[in-house]
């Protein structure tokens, strides 16, 4: 397998604001569920299996939160040993678990919202992981960064509803509507990947226009 240098970010200190922001609301997502109490549960659970799995869920998706936007960082992304290294406790570690769990607990949830809602994305998570390792596994690193990017949306997911939710519920109280956060919370999950994917497919093709400009100038230059 050929692997080819990935071009340098044009705003190299982007990604180390997005590690801050993923530890930050990783921690503040994860603590409720530290001290293993059912009682504190954020999600309304029926039953210790179903906390179980979203302890599960919760931890191993925290892990591709944190680990997720490494794989852009400059400096480690120069470094191919390490980049693939973090890259498959990425996968492996994060992601894999993550979507394999959440998918039980939307099940079990017994809201039809929560349930096409989160396992779609989760069944997204694992068929863009896929794409992701097949492309660099044929030396395709274009390919390879476009599905990782799209599977890290789908990642960024917990912290985007995170922010939607209360957004929508603030909408709704100044339009008159009944407050109703537990009702809103899986809207805000269905929202927030779909606004997820969309951000990062305007990102994906505006960098493929951009590549495609440069590449008949590079071409005319004299050799």
């Amino acid at each position: 397998m050929i692997v080819h240098p990935t071009p340098p970010l044009r705003h190299p200190h982007r990604p180390w604001g997005l590690v801050l922001v993923s530890v930050v609301a990783g921690a503040a997502m994860a603590w409720p569920y530290a001290g293993l109490d059912i009682g504190s549960s954020r999600l309304p659970v029926s039953g210790g299996l179903h906390y179980g799995l979203l302890v599960a869920h919760v931890a191993t998706a925290l892990v591709a939160l944190v680990l997720g936007p490494l794989q852009f960082v400059p400096a480690v992304r120069a470094r191919w040993s390490v980049h693939r290294a973090l890259g498959r406790a990425y996968l492996l570690l994060g992601v894999v678990p993550a979507a394999l769990t959440g998918i039980p607990v939307a099940l079990l949830s017994g809201r039809l919202v929560t349930q096409v809602g989160l396992v779609i994305p989760a069944v997204l998570w694992l068929v863009t992981g896929a794409l992701a390792v097949r492309a660099i596994h044929r030396g395709d690193v274009e390919a390879h960064r476009s599905w990782m990017l799209r599977n890290y949306a789908l990642t960024f997911l917990a912290v985007t509803a995170r922010l939607l939710v209360p957004a929508m519920v603030l909408v709704g109280a100044a339009r008159g509507a009944p407050v109703d956060v537990v009702g809103t919370i899986p809207r805000g999950q269905v929202l927030g990947w779909i606004v997820n994917l969309a951000v990062v497919e305007v990102l994906i093709r505006r960098r493929a226009r951009s590549r495609r400009r440069r590449t008949p100038a590079a071409m005319s230059m004299p050799r």
